[in-house]
């Protein structure tokens, strides 16, 4: 089930994103690893194959274009939008440029990254996004975080735009909100918390959903949190 599952990756230098590219193509999937830094790890896994580009910068998405087109033979089946940008600073200093920077890797990057894969994915296909509990509606909110858990909340409710756009043609949207897990972005925003999870059981249930969670949700938002942040 899991073989030759072609699955493009966001986020792949550290944490999360990291092991997800690690543990699939462990089980046997063709991965698109893209990062701006690129690990050795990953350079070195047959299959893996890694595109180092800034995702901010929509110019560079022609890469992405160019492998499905000439390595791939035009097909993705599964794209995890795991990139993601933190910035933990006081709303009133935060510099429009800040702000903005924000939502191109939360959020435009999510919206052009799909738009590129979408022509190539058939039914049964699955796009997952990950978002935050930060930006669930009605959800305990941290001071510092405006830019960051208010773009989380955007995507959600763009992958359920999609998912209804899309339901015809059989491609699943789905987001993940996840809660703490021990990751370099955690520690930046709140220093000293361990949180309960590390990065690889999270990656683990992530790439899992992946793979077979379009078979029982759409267009919907699942809270993976056991805890507070």
């Amino acid at each position: 089930m899991k073989q030759n599952k072609h699955v493009i990756i966001t986020g792949t230098s550290r944490g999360i994103g990291y092991e997800m590219a690690l543990y699939l193509a462990n089980e046997g999937c063709q991965v698109l690893a893209i990062s701006r830094k690129t690990p050795q790890a990953l350079i070195e896994h047959q299959n893996i194959s890694c595109l180092s580009i800034d995702i901010a910068n929509f110019d560079n998405l022609y890469h992405v274009a160019n492998f499905i087109d000439t390595v791939w033979d035009k097909k993705v089946d599964v794209l995890i939008h795991n990139a993601g940008s933190l910035l933990h600073k006081p709303f009133t200093q935060i510099k429009a440029e800040e702000f903005e920077h924000v939502y191109k890797v939360n959020v435009f990057a999510v919206a052009e990254l799909s738009k590129l894969c979408i022509p190539y994915m058939n039914k049964g296909s699955h796009v997952v996004t990950i978002s935050s509990m930060g930006g669930i509606q009605g959800s305990m909110k941290f001071a510092g975080l405006a830019a960051y858990s208010s773009s989380k909340g955007a995507v959600i409710t763009l992958s359920e735009l999609l998912a209804e756009e899309y339901k015809e043609q059989g491609i699943a949207f789905n987001v993940l909100a996840l809660g703490a897990v021990q990751t370099e972005m955690l520690q930046e925003a709140f220093p000293g918390y361990e949180a309960p999870i590390s990065a690889l059981e999270m990656a683990k249930y992530i790439a899992n959903f992946s793979l077979t969670g379009n078979q029982y949700f759409n267009g919907k938002v699942l809270q993976v949190s056991s805890t507070t942040p």
